[in-house]
């Protein structure tokens, strides 16, 4: 196979078409089919393209301000980068995918650019290498995307919130080991799951400060040899510092490591949260019914009611833990700087991303349409569930906690032997256990599923004073978050859009 060159841009002639690359000089042979389905990558990095050209647009002004590029190449690279944009734009919208035959984003753009600016895109790549171009590229997306997610947590937890607020009369059974404990409200179990999902938009905001450092001008390892401003292109890119070492610029992946071992933490909040309610919907406990619209049926039995949508959040966990530890394993034995295995960050990150936003999406949607059923929360509920209130009147008598424990198991070995619950077991009995537990009337009193979980008011009970805190401080939370993304931040502008 023979080279083709037009004015320096060299052109690979392969059977159907011609393809740009930006390397090969000195190659006479061009990648064989097979090196090529698992080298090009334009099918993952053309997610990339508007960070690309954005990158290149900033690249050519720093190139013109610094003296290396004339104001007249400087103008045709700008105008034609815009109108790669719009085509690359209008092909994705249209057809779902690029048709370019060349291995990845960076090559179509310059190719393409070079359609509409001639030789001055020659001249684009000067000092530039596609180590700190692609390294670049996701970090600008990084810093555009994750506000998404973090939305979508925002507005997951606000559905919790207010169904708390709305159902925090309802008290249904509190369970340890999937076996019943304790009555508590419906409200502080829904609050458990916020609390997790309240921390992952705390350590997703953490990123920012470490994502959005600018790698741009570290060349391919060795930094730049033009005297290129970087602290003023991170400036223009919308970054608030550049990374401090070329050779950490462009080899570095931690943020990437950094970000998939949170999706995968969250995903696991999603899951656990998933697993309560697809319990909670089943026949035997009846407590939430799922709607319609977050249910699906079965092809043979016509009563069946899944709930696949909370199934598919809970799998999903698992692949999101999958993808981190995948990607640890890539980087565990790299040598320093840029090595071809990175490539696999990109399609890793997209697709933790994609799957995680649309988890977030499908439980919001779950909760948010779904029936929680009061009166069967409140059957559930079972005298034997107070024992350790009947504890508590023990010891509010004086009896050490580890005694009144022993009693009140006494007393529930009585109350099976004579086939009865605590609630009936006749006072006599008790009182033959242990003087302290007081009068039929006192005693009966235990038995008042209100009064139990009135109890807990110490912070982050189950008491509705506790609750009603928790709630206020979660609304003060979501109210301070209201006109901050949590990434932008004090930055002047993120050109993305």
């Amino acid at each position: 196979m023979y080279l083709k060159y037009l004015p320096t841009l060299q052109y690979y002639k392969s059977k159907d078409k011609e393809r740009y690359q930006l390397w090969g000089g000195c190659f006479e042979e061009e990648p064989a089919a097979v090196l090529r389905r698992l080298n090009d990558s334009l099918a993952v990095d053309s997610r990339l393209f508007r960070q690309d050209i954005r990158g290149s647009q900033c690249w050519a002004r720093e190139l013109n301000r610094s003296g290396h590029l004339n104001d007249q190449d400087h103008k045709a690279i700008q105008h034609g980068l815009n109108n790669v944009e719009k085509e690359i734009e209008e092909e994705l919208t249209s057809k779902g995918r690029l048709s370019d035959p060349e291995e990845d984003i960076h090559s179509v753009v310059e190719r393409r650019l070079y359609a509409h600016a001639g030789d001055s895109a020659l001249r684009l790549h000067t000092a530039r290498s596609r180590n700190d171009q692609s390294a670049t590229d996701t970090r600008l997306w990084m810093l555009r995307a994750l506000p998404t997610l973090r939305t979508a947590l925002k507005n997951l937890i606000l559905v919790l919130v207010s169904r708390a607020e709305k159902e925090i009369d309802i008290i249904a059974p509190g369970y340890t080991h999937l076996q019943r404990a304790q009555p508590i409200r419906w409200s502080h179990f829904l609050l458990s799951h916020v609390w997790c999902l309240r921390d992952d938009v705390t350590r997703l905001e953490e990123q920012k400060g470490r994502l959005s450092r600018s790698p741009l001008g570290s060349g391919a390892l060795a930094g730049c040899a033009l005297p290129i401003d970087r602290e003023r292109l991170a400036q223009d890119l919308g970054f608030e510092d550049v990374t401090p070492n070329s050779m950490f610029g462009v080899g570095s992946r931690d943020h990437i490591v950094e970000f998939l071992n949170w999706s995968s933490l969250c995903g696991l909040h999603l899951s656990r949260l998933a697993e309560d309610l697809i319990i909670y919907s089943s026949q035997e406990f009846g407590i939430v019914r799922l709607s319609d619209q977050f249910s699906t049926g079965s092809s043979l039995m016509p009563q069946k009611r899944n709930p696949d949508g909370l199934e598919l959040v809970r799998g999903a966990a698992g692949l999101l833990l999958g993808e981190s530890f995948a990607f640890s394993c890539v980087l565990k034995g790299l040598p320093s700087t840029y090595n071809k295995d990175l490539q696999s960050d990109k399609e890793l990150l997209f697709r933790s991303y994609d799957k995680l936003l649309d988890c977030l999406k499908v439980t919001t949607g779950t909760i948010r349409t779904m029936e929680v059923n009061a009166d069967k929360a409140l059957r559930a509920l079972e005298p034997g569930m107070l024992a350790t209130d009947l504890a508590h009147v023990l010891v509010r008598r004086g009896v050490p906690f580890r005694r009144a424990h022993h009693l009140v198991g006494t007393a529930l070995r009585r109350a099976n032997a004579l086939g009865v619950d605590l609630q009936n077991l006749p006072h006599q009995e008790y009182t033959a256990i242990c003087p302290e537990f007081g009068t039929d009337e006192e005693l009966q009193k235990v038995f008042s599923w209100s009064a139990s979980v009135e109890q807990y008011t110490s912070a982050g009970g189950t008491a509705k004073i506790s609750v009603q805190r928790q709630i206020q401080q979660l609304h003060q939370w979501l109210d301070s978050k209201q006109d901050d993304d949590g990434f932008r931040g004090r930055r002047r502008r993120l050109p993305l859009d």
